[in-house]
C-alpha cells in the first residue's frame, strides 16, 4: 500500500497536502495555547522562587495543553464541535463564524492551515517520496509556529528553538541536507553571528536590536542547512524585513518607533534557503561572473 502511494505521484501529492491541512490546524492551537503555557509556567516558578501565595482572583489551573483538551469559542465559550474543526472546510461552512454566538472566526486559521498545505506540498515536488522530505516537512511545520508565536507575542521559545536545532544535528549525520562538521559550525556561525551584531547594535544606540530568539533559529537553522546558506539566509530575511517594513510604515499599520519580531523573515528565508539556496547561490555566481 505504502509503494502504491508514494510511486503514484498524483495521489502523493494529494496526500501530502491533506497531510499538511491537518497539521496546520494542529498548528494552530500550538501558536495559540503554546505561549499561554509559557506564561503560566514562568509565572508559577517566579512565586515559587519569591514564596508569593496566588491571588483568590487568578486562575490557578494551567491552560490546556497542546494535546488535550477541546477548543472553544474565545467569545462565548461553545466547544468546538469535530465537524466544526475541518481544515478549511469547517471556515467555509460556517461561513467564517461561530455556529454558537455568530462571532467573526479568525481568518489567520484557515491561512495558516492552507499556507501549511501549500508549503508540504512544494516541499514534497521539490524532493519527491524520499527521506529528505520528510525531514523538510517537521521542520517546514516547526518554522510555521515559531513565525506565528513571534508574530503574536514576539517570543521564539527555547522548547521549539532547540527541538530545531538538535533534529538539525541529527538529520546531519546521515547526510540529509549538509554534513556534519558545516552543520556544527552553521549552528555556532549562526548563533554567533547575530550576537554580534546584537551587541554591536547596543553598544552603538543603547537599544536592543533583537532577540537571544532569533541568534537561536538562525543557528537551528545553520545546523540543518550549513553555514554556507548562512549569507543568504542573513541577506534575504533582512531584505524581506526592510521591504515589508517599509509597506506597513508607509500604510500606517505599523509606528517605525515599535519593534517588528524578526524571526519569522528568518524563518521564510530559512525555508527558501533549505528549497532553493544551492540554485540561488550558484546563479549569483554566474551572473557575477565570479564563478
Amino acid at each position: 500500500m505504502l509503494n502504491v502511494i508514494t510511486t503514484n505521484t498524483p495521489l502523493f501529492l494529494s496526500g501530502v497536502f491533506v497531510f499538511g491541512l491537518l497539521i496546520g490546524s494542529f498548528l494552530n492551537v500550538v501558536i495559540l495555547r503554546l505561549p499561554l503555557r509559557l506564561e503560566h509556567d514562568w509565572r508559577k516558578q517566579c512565586k515559587d522562587l519569591l514564596q508569593i501565595a496566588d491571588q483568590a482572583d487568578e486562575p490557578t489551573e494551567p491552560p490546556p495543553g497542546l494535546l488535550w483538551g477541546r477548543s472553544s469559542c474565545p467569545k462565548c465559550g461553545h466547544a468546538i464541535a469535530a465537524q466544526e474543526n475541518i481544515p478549511l472546510l469547517s471556515y467555509l461552512f460556517l461561513r467564517g463564524r461561530c455556529s454558537s454566538c455568530k462571532a467573526p472566526i479568525s481568518i489567520r486559521y484557515p491561512i495558516i492551515e492552507a499556507v501549511t498545505a501549500i508549503l508540504f506540498l512544494m516541499v514534497a515536488m521539490r524532493f519527491g517520496a524520499t527521506v529528505d522530505t520528510l525531514a523538510a516537512i517537521g521542520l517546514t511545520a516547526f518554522l510555521i509556529a515559531l513565525a506565528g508565536i513571534d508574530i503574536d507575542h514576539q517570543l521564539l521559545p527555547d522548547d521549539l528553538n532547540f527541538i530545531v536545532l538538535w533534529t538539525g544535528l541529527f538529520a546531519s549525520l546521515f547526510y540529509l541536507f549538509t554534513d556534519p562538521v558545516s552543520s556544527i559550525i552553521g549552528a555556532l556561525a549562526g548563533y554567533l553571528s547575530l550576537w554580534l551584531v546584537f551587541h554591536v547594535f547596543r553598544l552603538l544606540t543603547g537599544k536592543e536590536g533583537m532577540g537571544y530568539g532569533d541568534f537561536k533559529l538562525l543557528a537551528a537553522l545553520g545546523a540543518w542547512i550549513g553555514w554556507q546558506m548562512l549569507p543568504l539566509i542573513i541577506l534575504l530575511s533582512s531584505l524581506v524585513g526592510a521591504v515589508i517594513g517599509l509597506i506597513m510604515i508607509s500604510i500606517k499599520r505599523h509606528q517605525s518607533s515599535q519593534p517588528m519580531p524578526f524571526g519569522p523573515f528568518i524563518a521564510m528565508a530559512g525555508w527558501i534557503a533549505l528549497m532553493w539556496g544551492k540554485q540561488i547561490v550558484d546563479a549569483y555566481f554566474r551572473f557575477s561572473g565570479l564563478s
